[in-house]
């Protein structure tokens, strides 16, 4: 591109004289370089922002969905154990009632120990509460599911706790009740006085029972959490 002239005047002795003033103009290339380097900071930091806000949303809602995905695994795990602890509670008390029928006792009788061992335990508590037979089937039947439920939470939170097998999952409901069920067991002799003779028949007939409750709720929750996922593989293999 040919440069811009144009005259300027200045005097010289008295005479006025013409000196080309020549004014380099900045191609067109250099003034969009130029240009670009000053709005290429401003375009990079906007850019970076945006590109931050959209990671930042985008985080926010894998970890939203991963929290949903916890929450609903937790509540399969802790489904399938409130009705597995339902089903067991059920099936150990029947073969206990029949039992003790068997032996000439009476049925009821072990809802009649568990009802009067509340009732001592909240008379500690200076709470007073009749026993026998109601609060005893009461108290049973909401400790049996929430043992259950304590177990299904378990299995889907815990690594190690991960029904692959049906055996396993055997093991790990019998090792569950066995365990948790020590302290509630232990609450009955010492609170209703009894003999050690009676302590042992009680925590004797309690393994057993438990054994049962314990098999039960490993078949339950193995096969409910494995046909859960049996059903979501087939739904998933149809849409694809």
């Amino acid at each position: 591109m040919v440069p811009k002239q144009w005259p300027r005047l200045r005097f010289v002795g008295g005479m006025v004289s013409s000196q080309v003033h020549r004014v380099e103009t900045i191609p067109p290339f250099v003034a969009d370089q130029k240009l670009l380097r000053k709005l290429i900071p401003a375009i990079t930091a906007r850019s970076l922002n945006e590109r931050g806000i959209n990671m930042e949303t985008r985080l926010q809602g894998n970890s939203q969905a991963r929290g949903h995905i916890a929450l609903v695994i937790l509540a399969r795990g802790m489904g399938w154990g409130l009705i597995g602890g339902l089903v067991g509670t059920m099936v150990m008390d029947l073969v206990l009632m029949g039992a003790l029928s068997a032996a000439g006792l009476p049925a009821l009788t072990c809802f009649s120990i568990i009802g009067n061992t509340a009732a001592h335990f909240f008379s500690k508590l200076r709470t007073e509460m009749a026993g026998g037979v109601p609060v005893g089937v009461a108290a049973h039947y909401l400790i049996g599911p929430i043992i259950g439920a304590i177990f299904g939470a378990a299995v889907v939170q815990i690594d190690a706790f991960r029904v692959d097998t049906l055996k396993k999952g055997v093991i790990l409901a019998v090792l569950n009740i066995e365990i948790l069920s020590q302290p509630i067991l232990a609450m009955t002799p010492i609170l209703l006085k009894m003999t050690a003779l009676k302590t042992l028949q009680r925590f004797g007939g309690s393994f057993v029972m438990h054994l049962i409750w314990g098999v039960v709720v490993g078949i339950v929750v193995s096969y409910g959490l494995r046909f859960e996922n049996c059903c979501k593989s087939q739904m998933i293999g149809s849409t694809t």
